[in-house]
């Protein structure tokens, strides 16, 4: 289903609508602040199956990125954090960035890869904040499978293309196209891995 939501007063009946279709283990396809993304909740297994069945992967050898709401998850899915890298996060968050940051024991076991590694996005959407609100957990994210970046940012074109696949398109306006920027935390010497629409400054 295409789902319209208004990107600056998201309805809240609409958004129930999804938060009970993730947590029912439906996938969809949501605007971020960057590029439009495929995501489920974190905590259903046969979801996550689902996204890599859609994406081609294993979720053990891949870099998959929870979406929060805030930095409160941060405890929950990493391991200790010092204080510098904390207020660099809180710095750049919310905003067009991924962390890669060392995973806790907490994090589902489907998707603990083997680097012990989880990508973090805070996004600067408003339809990403009143999903995770309502939900109460992050929401597994990954990028739409296949080139077609500037398909992909029409929501009836992903719709066309993804209807049978996931359960929603939720279309909450033009999206970019340009991904975020990937930041490696896992050491103290922070590395950009992959430059995009955020701007660092080490």
């Amino acid at each position: 289903m295409l789902l319209q939501i208004h990107p600056e007063n998201p309805q809240p009946r609409l958004i129930k609508q999804v938060v009970e279709c993730l947590k029912d283990g439906g996938v969809i396809v949501y605007p971020t602040d960057t590029i439009y993304g495929l995501g489920c909740d974190i905590m259903q297994h046969k979801a996550i199956d689902r996204i890599c069945t859609i994406k081609n992967i294993n979720p053990q050898k891949s870099q998959l990125s929870f979406i929060c709401k805030d930095l409160s998850n941060l405890s929950d899915y990493t391991k200790s954090i010092d204080t510098p890298l904390y207020r660099m996060l809180k710095n750049y968050l919310p905003g067009p960035y991924t962390f890669i940051l060392p995973a806790s024991k907490q994090v589902p076991k489907i998707l603990q890869s083997k680097k012990s590694t989880i990508g973090l996005r805070i996004p600067d959407n408003v339809i990403c904040q009143d999903i995770l609100a309502v939900l109460g957990n992050p929401i597994l994210s990954t990028s739409l499978p296949g080139e077609m970046v500037e398909d992909y940012t029409d929501p009836e074109i992903i719709y066309s293309r993804f209807e049978h696949l996931v359960d929603f398109v939720i279309d909450g306006g033009p999206g970019g196209m340009i991904p975020s920027t990937i930041v490696d935390c896992t050491s103290d010497d922070w590395t950009v891995i992959r430059q995009g629409l955020g701007e660092w400054e080490s």
